[in-house]
């Protein structure tokens, strides 16, 4: 995520809290002391003076044109399989790391939210050209599944290679399913067989030589080499590749990879959120805020007198 959607992530945390106080007109307490009390209307005109304050604004309101404009294009199940993948991904640490971070389930699954609007809101305001979609698919694999053993040593996996260039072909996954239950020490996949996630080009949790090798493999195949990386040695199988086609074939894929790239880039990011901004009739009511949004408002203004 770039710098500019990172500020916005990191002000979403603040944002509940800072919703409790749109009914600041009340003089509700909200902390006593013996040297006075703190009410709501004290403390929002001392937060709104703060950066954080001001960037916990500039959030609410994003967050409120972003939902009007795209809130029909992102689906509840789309944050509930994110939030899961997640969840998935640390375990029984989940709970403790959003503790560690000061985040609730329910908002980071606002976070979720956010980002997905964000996204459908990039992809609306881009124009991906066919030079585009070219140069991406010429770093581009389509998702693969894979099977593998890893070992400590190059003896052991070169000794796998062997029993497995024995195999029949038909019988060749078997055989791959019991040589992984009985060799690997990736202890999360030897008794499945060696089955990894499937995985694609845009993947970053695995090491790159074996991404290397395995994209190099047809429906069947398996490393005649042992993988080196640094766990140790790799023998793979590939248990399905599509095959990588034609630009047509993935465009819906590549189009995706160019809109993730997109949100990663300062520029992009600011100007969407300008145009979204603008787009969404924003008036700022309170005078010590107007220029809250100056910065992307007056980058509105300046691109409209430019065309």
């Amino acid at each position: 995520m770039g710098d500019i959607m990172k500020k916005w992530s990191i002000a979403l945390t603040g944002l509940l809290l800072a919703a409790t106080l749109a009914g600041c007109g009340s003089q509700k307490v909200i902390a006593t002391t013996n040297g006075g009390n703190i009410t709501e209307p004290a403390y929002y005109s001392s937060l709104k003076e703060t950066p954080s304050g001001q960037q916990v604004l500039q959030q609410m309101i994003l967050s409120k044109v972003l939902e009007k404009q795209y809130g029909d294009k992102v689906s509840q199940a789309a944050v509930n399989k994110l939030f899961n993948q997640t969840k998935a991904q640390y375990g029984s640490s989940f709970n403790r790391v959003l503790s560690q971070g000061g985040i609730t389930q329910s908002s980071y699954k606002s976070d979720i939210r956010f980002r997905l609007l964000f996204k459908e809101a990039v992809k609306a305001n881009i124009k991906i050209t066919d030079a585009q979609l070219k140069k991406q698919f010429k770093h581009y694999e389509p998702k693969v599944t894979v099977a593998h053993i890893l070992v400590a040593n190059k003896t052991t996996a070169q000794k796998i290679i062997a029993q497995l260039s024995d195999a029949k072909p038909a019988n060749r996954e078997k055989a791959f399913t019991q040589l992984a239950k009985r060799y690997s020490t990736d202890t999360v996949t030897k008794n499945k067989g060696g089955k990894l996630a499937q995985f694609d080009s845009t993947d970053t949790t695995l090491d790159s030589a074996f991404k290397q090798a395995a994209f190099k493999l047809k429906t069947d195949d398996y490393t005649t080499v042992p993988v080196k990386t640094q766990y140790g040695y790799h023998v793979i199988l590939m248990l399905n590749n599509p095959g990588k086609g034609t630009v047509k074939d993935h465009k819906a894929a590549l189009t995706a990879q160019i809109v993730n790239q997109e949100v990663n880039n300062s520029e992009v990011t600011h100007e969407v959120i300008a145009k979204v901004l603008k787009k969404g009739d924003v008036s700022i009511k309170d005078s010590q805020l107007k220029q809250v949004l100056s910065d992307y408002m007056s980058s509105s203004s300046s691109n409209a007198s430019s065309k």
